[in-house]
Parts: structure tokens; C-alpha cells; sequence
């Protein structure tokens, strides 16, 4: 499946600005790899091994960005309807009837746990897409299923 092609316009910039970073560092690394390349022996420099994979790492990034960036629509509107979840939403939700979490829906390329960043393809965004507050939704995961009621919805 592919992922979805939305993004807040906070992660458009994030993504943006790691492209730009990418070309520096980029820029960096070239210039250690031919100082590198200049001491002699490639096949033992450890150097040089070293700043080709790292190259080879920061040029396949900065090719998925390049790829990825044009094809993203960034969503930077409040929904009309504020009592239903849609993407970009901060929802809290009360977990199988005992833990509180709130979670974010955001696009694929935003996805960040520690701060509740969920992907609008996941299961749970996917569950929740529509839902209004006092709704109760349920999901299956591998390790069994959960039951989450809407608490509160903000954007």
C-alpha cells in the first residue's frame, strides 16, 4: 500500500529543511572523501571506506526527498466540521478503559512516537477518521485488540 501523500505545513518545512542540511553535509563529506582519496591506498583507508557509505547514505536520502517532497499536499486548514477527527487532529482517547493518550494524525513523513505523532494510514487514524467525541472505536493488532473511547478532539 502506499502511503498517503498529505503532510502538515510543519513537517513540509522539517523535510524541507533536512533536504537543505543534506546538501551540506553532503558538501562536507565530498570534500573529506577527496582528502581521504589522496592519501593513497583506498582499499585499507579506512577513511575513505568510511565517508563513500556515508556519501552513498546522505545521496539516497536526499533522492527520497527530492522524489517524495513534489508529490506531498499540504493540509493547513482547520476541517469545517471541528467536532469530527480528520487529519492534522490531536485526539485524546481513553485506552481499554484505563490509560488516557493523545495522539496526533499526521502524514506518513511526520510519524515521531515520543510525541504522539501517529500516520493517517495506521490503524488506529484510520479507526478514528470521522469519529466525534463519546464514540468508542475498536482495532486489532498483533498483540490482541484495543478499545479506545474519544475524550476530546482539538486542531
Amino acid at each position: 500500500m502506499d502511503s498517503s501523500p498529505y503532510i502538515t505545513a510543519d513537517g513540509m518545512f522539517r523535510m524541507n529543511q533536512e533536504l537543505s542540511e543534506r546538501w551540506q553535509r553532503r558538501r562536507h563529506v565530498v570534500q573529506a572523501l577527496a582528502a581521504a582519496a589522496a592519501e593513497g591506498d583506498r582499499s585499507e583507508n579506512a577513511e575513505y571506506i568510511y565517508r563513500k557509505k556515508e556519501l552513498r547514505e546522505i545521496d539516497r536520502r536526499i533522492r527520497y526527498l527530492q522524489k517524495r517532497i513534489p508529490d506531498l499536499m499540504v493540509i493547513d486548514r482547520i476541517p469545517d466540521d471541528q467536532d469530527a477527527v480528520f487529519f492534522a487532529a490531536y485526539v485524546t482517547l481513553l485506552k481499554d478503559d484505563t490509560e488516557e493518550v493523545q495522539y496526533r494524525i499526521v502524514g506518513p513523513d511526520e510519524i515521531d512516537h515520543a510525541k504522539g505523532n501517529i500516520s493517517v494510514d495506521s490503524p488506529l487514524a484510520r479507526a478514528l477518521l470521522k469519529k466525534q467525541i463519546d464514540d468508542e472505536v475498536s482495532i486489532q493488532v498483533q498483540d490482541g485488540g484495543h478499545r479506545y473511547l474519544i475524550l476530546d478532539i482539538n486542531y
